[in-house]
């Protein structure tokens, strides 16, 4: 049987920790900048996880 492909742009967006859990970046900080507070844009740099539903669909397209 043939190795399984990762997929690439799930592979840029999405990062496997040591546990097995799948970190994520959290949205809203590309554009627009000016009127978020800068205590908003702090908490918006933290990694975020995903939640179990989406994790398992993201099993399949990061394998490695």
């Amino acid at each position: 049987m043939p190795k399984m492909k990762t997929n690439r742009a799930a592979a840029k967006r999405f990062k496997k920790t040591a546990n097995g859990k799948i970190k994520r970046k959290k949205q809203n900080l590309r554009h627009i900048l000016a009127k978020k507070s800068s205590n908003r844009k702090r908490k918006l740099r933290k990694a975020a996880y995903v939640k179990s539903a989406d994790a398992r669909k993201l099993k399949y397209l990061l394998p490695g």
